[in-house]
């Protein structure tokens, strides 16, 4: 099959020259650095609900945000008119929110910067007709209500989205991208002979086109959420207290994701509301540990070839072998400590301002075997998926539900649990981990919310083991 074009690229809708005077206007009171953010979404989203169609959407958002820089005070404003008048007139009000008063002429040179390949789009969403994304919710709902008699409810979501991007800045940068990401969530009940619901969840999205859905990929994706919720049918309550807790690969991204990988970013660190802040160089984690951010990864939720601020996505080496080796940045971080940047200024859409955020996080592959993790640990729990979860980045301190676990009795997988949480604080879980697999994957897609502000993101890790956690669960 080959590669379909047609997104097309906003570099080449606006004229540079016009830009270039807008980028002017933002500085004409005197600020330092002016920016234009240009964004055209569009979206298509399905859902079903018990073999009905209950919801599909689709809509475009085409904006520009102006921001203004000017010593430590900031000026935006966002605006719908994209003509030259319209994107004038916000670098005025965002120029005048930014003030200093000093005036003067300065000129724009705008110049093409570098974007990082990510994936190469096969089917572009928006040439399959809805009735077609319909159709996968429906094989969804009928293989997984197949799988086993228990299952009462099955719901379903699909969606799509096309993002074209244009930064042009008064520092020369002229850049764009184009990012297509598809999804597809599978949610399923399952009623025990008590009456008690339990619940399967798993989803799947890339930042690819509509061939994500080639080769029965829905239809496994319902299974897997249906085995999940049936699984649960026989689940015992969740142990409680302080135990040994593997991982596996994939599920526990998130957990390095909320515990350190926040702390880790620059604008919280300058706040001194990150347990990492003046770290740099000390010891943070288990020496087994090398933790990676990075947006250029083929395919992966989080890619992006520049981030929203036009710089090239990056792959940032955030810990190695256990020891702080950096942060993540935006530009005014950077400028701040006269360093490039990591591609890490990310929003949310042109009605935001940028800020420091994570793209695919994850940590890298150990030497284990992934059987013998769990043959080394004589009892504790085994974490099959995460869920939810939440973090001080002050402190560290996190709590994660797991949507997915069982026992581990005797070095072996035994019964399911209920549904319980994880309690502990990142920076110990982090020394605390003494086994490392070799089975490295990443997880399922996820927002990542921050400031108001959600931006998709990806995780990832191989089977792991924590020699303590505590567990929260109900069991006496």
């Amino acid at each position: 099959m080959s590669t379909v074009t047609g997104i097309g690229d906003l570099a080449t809708e606006f004229d540079q020259g016009m830009l270039a005077r807008v980028l002017e206007k933002g500085r004409s009171t005197g600020a330092g650095f002016s920016e234009i953010f240009i964004e055209d979404r569009r979206n298509v989203s399905a859902s079903l609900d018990d073999g009905k169609v209950e919801s599909v959407s689709s809509g475009r958002d085409f904006g520009a945000g102006i921001r203004v820089i000017n010593g430590e005070t900031t000026g935006y404003a966002h605006t719908t008119d994209l003509s030259e008048r319209g994107l004038l007139a916000a670098a005025e009000s965002a120029a005048a929110a930014a003030s200093r008063g000093d005036g003067g002429k300065h000129v724009v040179s705008l110049g093409k910067a570098t974007r990082q390949k990510v994936n190469d789009i096969v089917i572009v969403p928006s040439s399959v007709p809805k009735a077609k994304k319909i159709e996968l919710l429906m094989v969804a709902n009928e293989v997984a209500r197949g799988t086993d008699g228990s299952i009462v409810q099955v719901s379903g979501r699909y969606s799509d989205a096309t993002r074209r991007i244009l930064v042009a800045n008064s520092d020369g940068v002229f850049a764009s991208d184009e990012q297509v990401r598809s999804l597809a969530v599978v949610s399923v009940v399952a009623e025990n002979d008590e009456g008690q619901l339990l619940t399967g969840y798993d989803s799947m999205g890339y930042t690819i086109g509509f061939e994500l859905f080639d080769d029965g990929a829905v239809e496994e994706l319902a299974r897997r959420a249906a085995r999940q919720a049936v699984t649960k049918l026989k689940a015992r309550p969740a142990p409680s207290g302080a135990m040994p807790v593997v991982i596996k690969q994939g599920s526990g991204g998130v957990l390095f994701h909320e515990a350190c990988g926040h702390g880790l970013e620059a604008d919280l660190v300058s706040k001194g509301a990150s347990v990492y802040a003046g770290r740099r160089g000390d010891l943070v984690a288990s020496p087994l540990v090398t933790l990676i951010d990075d947006g250029t990864m083929t395919r992966e939720w989080g890619a992006i070839g520049i981030d929203d601020e036009g710089h090239a996505s990056q792959r940032n080496v955030l810990i190695e072998n256990g020891v702080l080796t950096d942060y993540m940045w935006d530009h005014i971080r950077c400028v701040k400590e006269g360093r490039a940047p990591s591609g890490n200024g990310r929003r949310q859409s042109y009605e935001h301002l940028p800020m420091v955020r994570m793209t695919n996080t994850f940590v890298l592959n150990g030497t284990d075997e992934p059987d013998d993790i769990v043959r080394a640990t004589e009892s504790g729990v085994y974490v099959a998926k995460l869920g939810g979860g939440s973090v001080n980045t002050a402190t560290g301190d996190f709590v994660f539900g797991m949507t997915e676990a069982y026992l581990i009795e005797n070095g072996e997988i035994t019964e399911p649990l209920r549904e319980g949480n994880l309690i502990g604080n990142g920076p110990q879980v982090l020394a605390d981990i003494d086994m490392l697999g070799n089975d490295f994957a990443m997880g399922n897609p996820g927002t990542c919310g921050k400031d108001g502000q959600g931006v998709p993101v990806g995780d990832g890790q191989p089977t792991l083991r924590v020699k303590t956690m505590t567990i929260g669960g109900t069991a006496a």
